[in-house]
């Protein structure tokens, strides 16, 4: 896969080593000479130094060819900009937009762009983690899905993960018991204490909390 990344920061520069790592064609972009300093010396992409959001400089990334965009900034107008050049100029498959402000995020989700908000994803944990909240939903980017994590009620311990699941709805991926983390199958029993981790369709969790006796 060829990836064009904009912005070398903390996220930038990890994300551009575990692609090139994994044998990705990778392309990261900073204004700063310096941020490349944090790719290491391992890295075997390729760093360029200029705007993400210059149609000229995306040409001489190679953005043509490129199936993945990612504008990862400290700036949410140039990730919108970096965006919205590359998916509605060059017309790359795949474009994803870091935001920090969180009242932004539905705006640029609405104007066709997958976007990643890390402000809401890690207050809404953060939240369920302070007040101990016996259901937790950590709202993805999409708002369409949600990953949702609850103690096993009592209704349901020597039951099987099929019986709790809800097709199309609500699928169990995981089992918090004790010191371990469990990756289940259909016929795993559930055990006394066991916290359950799902993913959900957002528009039903209602219907879960109700369905989990919550």
């Amino acid at each position: 896969m060829y990836v064009i990344i904009v912005g070398c920061g903390r996220v930038g520069s990890e994300l551009a080593k575990f692609l090139s790592n994994d044998g990705h064609n990778v392309v990261i972009i900073d204004k700063s000479q310096v941020s490349f300093r944090k790719l290491g010396n391992a890295f075997n992409g390729i760093t360029l130094v200029g705007n993400g959001f210059s149609r000229q400089v995306l040409q001489q990334a190679g953005i043509e060819n490129a199936d993945a965009f990612c504008a990862l900034t400290n700036i949410d107008n140039t990730n919108l900009l970096a965006a919205q050049v590359a998916k509605k100029i060059f017309n790359v498959p795949r474009v994803i937009a870091r935001v920090y402000d969180p009242e932004r995020a539905e705006l640029y989700a609405n104007m066709g762009l997958e976007i990643i908000s890390g402000t809401l994803f890690f207050s809404s944990l953060l939240r369920d983690k302070l007040t101990k909240r016996i259901f937790s939903s950590y709202l993805l980017e999409s708002k369409e899905v949600s990953i949702v994590e609850v103690e096993a009620k009592e209704q349901f311990v020597g039951r099987k993960i099929e019986d709790i699941n809800m097709p199309e709805e609500f699928l169990i991926i995981a089992i918090k018991r004790e010191e371990e983390l469990i990756i289940p199958h259909h016929q795993t029993l559930v055990n006394q204490k066991d916290v359950l981790i799902g993913i959900a369709k957002s528009k039903s969790l209602n219907k879960i909390k109700k369905r989990l006796g919550i």
